[in-house]
């Protein structure tokens, strides 16, 4: 498959790195020479510097062979510009933008973007993505990761395994045993840096991270055996009127009306543009580091303290204060995936990764064929994957067991007529089946011949 990445950001690097590694034709296009030097010193793509809006710039780039042409600068009238230019003069098939500015979003202006106006197939929008992610989470407190499959019907959750659970020292296997019902399996364990894809008898220990599929109806119950009983908040405050925190706010007011919601901004203008846009929001003019600021706005008796800022040092650091002064909950916006590690060191219940978000939105589209959705994990080390089961596929009846999965890989769920089934070895895979799987980034490829993604370009 030819790409062709307009901006060579934290967001076109990550899908240079992907698309690179699984050994696709790449090219990246910056205005940036420090920025293409970069990824052409760092990555087995060609870069080039220039403006990817215009024509000939694109022409050098091989836009006349391109498969998908990606448009992730950071000006979303260049994007546009990108994706007019790629349509008109050389008819790139599939058309990727990120729009940012919610202006662009709103519904009475859909038609902007088509065939005959401006033509992009697929609009990211990191703000939209962030503030489901969050609002997810404030749903269910005892995860830090949640997506859903299946029309909703699968849920792949992270947990971190505090003191108080109790199935720690658990061989994997028995914990079928103990709880029959349960429709929940453990894909994958984070511990000391190190993914485990986990074989029956591993076992859990006190401060893993473990990734596990499950039926949604069963996710409430899955928490409270891995000792998460937390109950959604209605005191919450948030740090940052930007587009995300003025998004969540929005659907928070829309969604529940017992919720008490604080809004910190530290820039006048901006906060008083959110205080006339949200209804029953309290907004604090004010700097989120300072420690009366965040008494006033009542953290120490907050649910959930969310920082939205720019600033990621702000955000560290406003969400350590939280915690300190008392609130039970703390989600940072982190980009520096370098900070990662400090998380439980600092006390954070979660990091909220923009630049992730963005490559998993990107990656959803660019798969082929039957994989119906992917997300991104673990900074880009592992994905987590839905995929359709067609007449071509290798796994078609055939027993889990005799399926001759590839190392570091695991099905963790199957939606078969709208039921949700918990696979074991002698599970056999049937036609249409859409099934859930974690692997790790150096199998991803081979996951995606198994469900014959798109051969044309595989």
């Amino acid at each position: 498959m030819k790409v062709i990445i307009c901006g060579a950001g934290q967001v076109g690097f990550g899908i240079a790195e992907r698309l690179s590694a699984q050994k696709h034709d790449v090219t990246v296009i910056d205005s940036s020479s420090d920025l293409i030097a970069n990824i052409s010193n760092n990555l087995d793509v060609r870069g080039i510097v220039g403006s990817g809006s215009f024509p000939d710039v694109l022409m050098q780039g091989g836009a006349s062979e391109a498969d998908i042409i990606l448009a992730v600068t950071q000006a979303d009238e260049v994007n546009m510009i990108i994706c007019q230019v790629a349509h008109t003069l050389f008819n790139i098939p599939t058309k990727i933008a990120r729009i940012r500015s919610s202006n662009y979003l709103q519904a009475e202006y859909s038609e902007i973007f088509s065939t005959d106006n401006i033509p992009i197939d697929v609009i990211i929008s990191p703000e939209i993505e962030i503030g489901e992610s969050i609002l997810r989470n404030l749903m269910l407190p005892g995860a830090f990761e949640i997506i859903q499959f299946g029309e909703k019907l699968i849920s792949f959750i992270g947990v971190i395994l505090n003191n108080d659970c109790p199935v720690v020292d658990t061989p994997l296997s028995q914990l079928s045993t103990l709880f029959p019902n349960l429709n929940a399996v453990v894909v994958a364990i984070h511990r000391n840096n190190k993914i485990i894809v986990p074989h029956k008898d591993e076992q859990m220990s006190y401060g893993d991270q473990i990734y596990l599929t499950c039926e949604t109806a069963h996710v409430e119950r899955t928490l409270a055996l891995l000792g998460h009983t937390e109950l959604s908040g209605i005191n919450l405050v948030i740090a940052g009127a930007g587009n995300i925190g003025k998004y969540v706010a929005k659907n928070l007011e829309l969604n529940n009306k017992n919720i008490n919601i604080k809004l910190i901004e530290s820039n006048k203008d901006r906060a008083e543009k959110a205080a006339k846009e949200l209804t029953s929001t309290l907004v604090i003019n004010g700097d989120v580091l300072d420690r009366n600021i965040m008494i006033e706005a009542g953290v120490d008796n907050a649910d959930t303290f969310i920082a939205l800022t720019n600033e990621e040092n702000i955000n560290l650091l406003s969400s350590v204060m939280a915690k300190e002064l008392g609130s039970k909950q703390t989600l940072s916006l982190l980009i520096d995936k370098n900070y990662i590690n400090l998380q439980s060191k600092l006390e954070i219940d979660k990091f909220i990764n923009p630049r992730e978000t963005t490559i998993s939105s990107i990656l959803r589209y660019l798969r082929k064929g039957r994989i119906r959705d992917a997300h991104s994990l673990c900074g880009g080390d592992a994905e987590i994957i839905e995929a359709e089961v067609l007449e071509t596929s290798p796994l078609l009846g055939k027993f889990i067991k005799d399926s001759e999965l590839p190392n570091n890989v695991r099905i963790g769920a199957i939606l078969r007529g709208g039921i949700v089934i918990k696979p074991n070895g002698s599970t056999k895979i049937e036609l249409h089946d859409r099934v859930v799987i974690f692997c790790l980034s150096d199998v991803i490829h081979e996951v995606e011949q198994l469900f014959r993604v798109s051969l044309e370009y595989f």
